[in-house]
């Protein structure tokens, strides 16, 4: 009996028939069609003896069937650690003194990691590295939205944070599955890999932020092919580089406004009254404000759950982004061209997400800023549902990826409106980010193979996702906007809810009064 198909793990040993040359490259590139950030081709194994039976062809669904699924497992594997271990993460960093040794430590520990991938050899070891790569990964997009919440007021946070997050849309444009490996696939032909020497497995993947964007590529390759073929250089290099940046990281980046040896005098008690004034509180801990007392405040708190839902439906809407090349391959382009053209939406999405929180910033405003550009990802899922336009379908790309621009500013919402204590504040953005990836979970097994090439099926689920996250958002607002006109027509509400060991040290690093920091208390509004 023939077996057609090839399973993927463990790695089989080819063999092929010249006569089924051409039948194995049709097959190669459909492979390819449908999932270009996952190149596989089967195999046979044995003599061909005849036309395909029913079982051969049962056969045949079930190992494709199987690979995806191991696909899915892959790219879902660094969320076991990565969401749980955010809450634990932004607790310790608000407890330390020195969150550039934190941070700069667990980005070393990232790129060794991705280092040590390049020895992977098979499936159980891939899903290993990606499940410990997510325990360093889970200090740094949550730690530093904190960290900057704890330098910039509520009308400069937005665009220090979409500056931080531009880089990774710009890693989408330019990372593992962008313009730098087109040069790389542009010769690639499986058929030729898969019938010469010995198998290897290589996972080559980029992170594109909190958010869950990820794009993994997991590729066939040939030890005894050209070295340009071998993705363990690539590792080796991306973590050799991730180490370099991670110890430069340890010295570069300043500590909190009270502690940062390099900013002293005026400097140092300017950089905290800014903090106090925006607030009407010092932007400190008190002595009974430990971190597991945060954890405690934001997990009571309904509006941080409210937060972390509205998130997790967000990502789940955006999920497309880890099979955006594969959106772009459907377009009926070569590999080559189909990797090239991943690299304009998102060069378009950086600039987007900083003219978007430049302005959120100078109007002071969040929903719309944020909601808006789902609407507009959908008015793009729209586009690609109801034409085949090939211009058409492009351009929806470019909405489909706006959408980013307002995850950006998720984060720096609930910094918004959970100011104080520091402790709370540092467990809810780690709570509403840590649920939030929940999506991408989700998100990477509702894009399935058999509803592609155009996944209409996925979209009207994104689109549904959306919806869900602009009427949560909505009713956020709306509790916002409630809490302030209970604030206009009673200011004392203000005074109630303030700490007053907090305003007393506001009032030290102000030089004013307590009643007098008490009187600019009142004057605290959420935005919405």
């Amino acid at each position: 009996m023939v077996l057609k198909g090839r399973q993927l793990f463990p790695p089989p040993t080819p063999t092929c028939l010249h006569a089924n040359v051409e039948r194995q490259r049709e097959e190669c590139a459909a492979a390819r069609n449908r999932h270009p950030g996952a190149h596989a081709c089967r195999t046979q194994v044995g003599a061909q003896a005849g036309p395909s039976t029913s079982a051969d062809a049962r056969l045949d669904i079930c190992h494709e069937q199987h690979r995806h699924l191991q696909y899915n497992v892959i790219l879902s594997a660094l969320y076991i650690l990565y969401s749980p271990a955010q809450i634990p993460s932004n607790m310790i960093l608000n407890r330390i003194t020195r969150p550039s040794w934190y941070i700069g430590c667990c980005v070393v520990a990232w790129g060794l990691v991705s280092l040590l991938t390049s020895q992977t050899r098979g499936y159980s070891g891939l899903v290993a590295c990606r499940i410990f790569l997510g325990l360093p990964e889970a200090a740094f997009y949550p730690g530093s939205t904190y960290l900057l919440s704890r330098w910039y007021t509520k009308k400069e946070l937005a665009l220090r944070c979409a500056i931080l997050y531009a880089g990774f849309l710009l890693a989408n444009a330019f990372g593992a599955v962008g313009v730098p490996m087109a040069g790389t696939y542009s010769n690639f032909d499986p058929f030729t890999l898969q019938v010469n020497g010995r198998w290897n497995l290589v996972e080559h993947g980029r992170k594109t932020g909190d958010s869950g964007l990820e794009m993994v590529c997991v590729c066939v390759i040939d030890d005894m092919c050209d070295k340009s073929w071998d993705r363990t250089r690539l590792f080796i290099i991306e973590g050799s580089i991730t180490i370099a940046l991670g110890v430069f990281t340890i010295w570069a980046l300043p500590d909190y406004p009270n502690n940062t040896s390099w900013i002293v005098g005026n400097e140092r008690r300017l950089a905290q009254v800014r903090l106090a004034e925006d607030a009407g509180e010092a932007d400190q801990d008190n002595a009974e404000d430990t971190p597991l007392r945060g954890l405690k405040l934001a997990a009571l708190d309904p509006l941080v759950w409210a937060f972390a839902i509205m998130n997790m439906t967000q990502i789940f809407g955006l999920s497309f982004v880890i099979f955006f090349p594969t959106l772009t391959r459907s377009l009926g382009f070569s590999i080559t061209i189909s990797l090239v053209l991943v690299a304009p939406p998102w060069l378009f999405a950086s600039a987007i997400c900083c003219l978007n929180s430049w302005h959120a910033d100078a109007t002071r405003e969040r929903y719309f800023h944020i909601a808006g550009t789902w609407w507009v990802v959908s008015l793009g899922l729209i586009i690609s549902i109801c034409t085949r336009n090939l211009g058409a379908r492009y351009l929806s790309m470019f909405f489909m990826v706006f959408g980013f621009a307002g995850f950006s500013l998720t984060a720096v919402w609930v910094s918004n409106v959970i100011p104080r204590p520091p402790s709370k504040r540092a467990a809810a953005i780690a709570i509403v980010n840590a649920v939030g990836n929940i999506g991408n979970i989700i998100g990477s097994y509702s894009w399935k193979s058999e509803w592609g090439p155009l996944y209409h099926q996925s979209m009207i689920i994104s689109l549904c996702a959306l919806v869900l996250s602009s009427v949560i958002a909505l009713g956020i607002r709306q509790h916002l906007v409630l809490r302030n006109k209970r604030l206009d027509e009673d200011e004392q509400v203000a005074v109630n809810g303030a700490d007053e060991g907090r305003v007393r040290e506001a009032a030290v690093l102000e030089g004013i009064t307590f009643e007098q920091a008490m009187e600019k208390r009142k004057g605290f509004r959420y935005l919405h």
